[in-house]
């Protein structure tokens, strides 16, 4: 099969050249364009999105699970695993759609889209869940043209630079501020956290919160203490702000609280 000299600039982006090109077409075939067109022997990427998912996950929590991290203690600078929440909560955030989406305007996914006249007239090029779903579809077809350790290392060269932050400086992570810029930037307000639960006896105490966004409950989040609680639904609520239907969801909620208060 001959590829498109525009895919082959897709391999580059990704440093891996496909044996079956046919594969990384299909993980950049829209569901739209399959239906608009006549050839129905090209399958479009649902499919191999699913199998994606499931490998950029292992390669996270491999990852996550093996490195040594660096942070600072008592003014000293040492050498550190991930706990198991810690791992947990770095594996939704780095999965999450606002991750893949931005991982996958970096390389500008976008222009190497095969996307149906509607999805293409209503700016599919610029969705991103569109675009983080197609990524996501590329990890599974690098999968299963080159095998697990081809597309972990597809995944791992995209997500060095955020990996690369998060392993040389482990505090410098923080949802909670991270959360609090983006909600000042949507809704104009800050995060509120909400202490639903606490349990067990002083010397083993576990803590759940909610976190509200423009009056919004956007995630949740447990841990042994109250910051470790509130962080934990800090990510969760970034996960879930990755999805666009939440944020226009909680845009709307806005816009129609504003209306109610005119009337």
């Amino acid at each position: 099969m001959v590829l498109p000299a525009l895919l082959t600039s897709l391999e580059q982006s990704i440093n891996y050249y496909f044996n079956d090109k046919g594969l990384l077409i299909e993980s950049v075939t829209h569901r739209s364009y399959y239906h608009e067109c006549l050839d129905k022997s090209q399958p479009y990427n649902e499919r191999v999105e699913f199998l994606g998912d499931a490998v950029l996950g292992l390669a996270i929590s491999e990852t996550l699970y093996t490195e040594h991290v660096f942070c600072r203690k008592n003014d000293k600078t040492i050498h550190t695993i991930f706990s198991e929440s810690e791992m947990s909560r770095l594996k939704s955030y780095l999965v999450s759609k606002k991750i893949l989406s931005q991982l996958a305007q970096d390389i500008n996914l976008g222009n190497y889209l095969k996307l149906g006249k509607g999805e293409e007239m209503t700016g599919g090029r610029e969705k991103l869940s569109l675009l983080a779903n197609t990524l996501e579809a590329i990890f599974g077809a690098v999968f299963l043209d080159g095998g697990y350790e081809a597309a972990k290392a597809v995944i791992l060269g995209l997500y060095q630079p955020i990996l690369t932050q998060i392993l040389s400086n482990h505090t410098s992570f923080d949802y909670k501020t991270e959360l609090q810029e983006i909600s000042q930037k949507l809704f104009s307000s800050l995060p509120e956290y909400k202490l639903v639960l606490e349990s067990g006896n002083d010397h083993d105490k576990d803590f759940v919160y909610e976190v509200y966004l423009d009056g919004k409950c956007m995630g949740t989040g447990s841990g042994k203490n109250k910051k470790t609680a509130q962080s934990a639904a800090a990510c969760m609520a970034l996960e879930t702000l990755g999805n666009p239907k939440s944020i226009e969801s909680s845009a709307s909620h806005k816009k129609s609280a504003v209306q109610n208060c005119n009337e």
